[in-house]
């Protein structure tokens, strides 16, 4: 029994080998007939095309998986470029809004100087810092006080016009009341006709009342209202409104009429303070007498001589 199970197993391997051979053999022949004469290119072309189809759905996992981590990156990519983009945008913005109110405030800034130079009077300059916050009160919060001269009772100026005065003085601060308040009231004069009345507040930002204005007095929409220096607080000549409604009051025996402050009540942030002008009293010092220079004038005219 051993000895016919060797012989099989032997035979076997001897048949294979010889297949193998065989195999080979013609393996080798066919790649020398296909490289001399290229017999089998038209075999291979088919077998591309049979094979190919095979190739792409084999890759096509592959594919499909770079493909959604390239459109996922690409998503995140252009989620931060934007996000970047709207930073940039914002901060360019913010700066622009910034050059902007440099420029308005420039502006207001070259308005101030140019009214102090044009007053000439006794001036101080001064910023808002606070705005009271009830709305039956119309007062703002000054960075001068008592530290820097300053008084109750100074009017308080912007480049448009009166804004109002002072009326509690601390430290380092003070606050002002403007001429809409309530409780407010300014002595003013038609700039076109010289009348003269009281400009009243009224709670309202853009409105000054005008309440007693006899009935045959010339006032007409457009008039300015100016300062009449009337009560020695405010000194005249100051804008402090323009006219917009004229009518008779409810008992119909005076004219109401409705100004709109010339003050940017609402916006000025910078303002002036003006300080009490000394008035002179009594007849004006004489006036130097004028001639020529001394060199010029020749010798003095002698005295005749005493007679005897």
């Amino acid at each position: 029994m051993r000895t016919d199970n060797a012989t099989t197993l032997f035979a076997e391997g001897a048949v294979s080998t010889l297949r193998l051979i065989v195999y080979l053999a013609g393996a080798i022949g066919l790649m020398v007939l296909d490289h001399r004469g290229n017999y089998l290119e038209s075999l291979r072309r088919a077998g591309g095309l049979l094979i190919e189809p095979v190739y792409r759905i084999a890759a096509l996992p592959a594919n499909l998986a770079r493909a959604t981590r390239t459109a996922v990156a690409t998503q995140d990519q252009l989620a931060s470029e934007n996000r970047a983009l709207r930073e940039q945008l914002l901060f360019a913005q913010a700066r622009l809004n910034r050059l902007d109110a440099l420029v308005a405030q420039n502006a207001r800034l070259k308005d101030l100087l140019d009214a102090q130079k044009n007053l000439g009077l006794a001036v101080q300059f001064a910023r808002l810092i606070n705005v009271d916050l009830d709305p039956y009160r119309h007062r703002i919060v000054l960075d001068v006080g008592a530290g820097q001269g300053i008084d109750v009772g100074q009017p308080v100026i912007d480049a448009q016009g009166v804004m109002g005065q002072i009326v509690e003085v601390l430290p380092n601060s003070s606050i002002a009341m403007l001429i809409t308040d309530a409780t407010h009231a300014i002595p003013v004069v038609v700039e076109r006709t010289g009348l003269r009345t009281i400009a009243y507040g009224n709670g309202e930002i853009d409105k000054l009342q005008l309440p007693t204005i006899p009935i045959s007095a010339d006032i007409k929409v457009g008039d300015r209202l100016l300062t009449s220096g009337l009560g020695g607080r405010f000194p005249a000549g100051f804008p402090v409104g323009e006219v917009r409604q004229v009518g008779q009051d409810k008992s119909g025996m005076f004219i109401a009429a409705v100004a709109r402050p010339a003050a940017a009540l609402d916006r000025s942030s910078e303002v002036l303070l003006l300080r009490d002008q000394p008035q002179p009293y009594g007849p004006p010092a004489p006036l130097e007498e004028v001639g020529p220079p001394a060199e010029l004038a020749g010798p003095a005219p002698s005295s005749p001589a005493p007679t005897p």
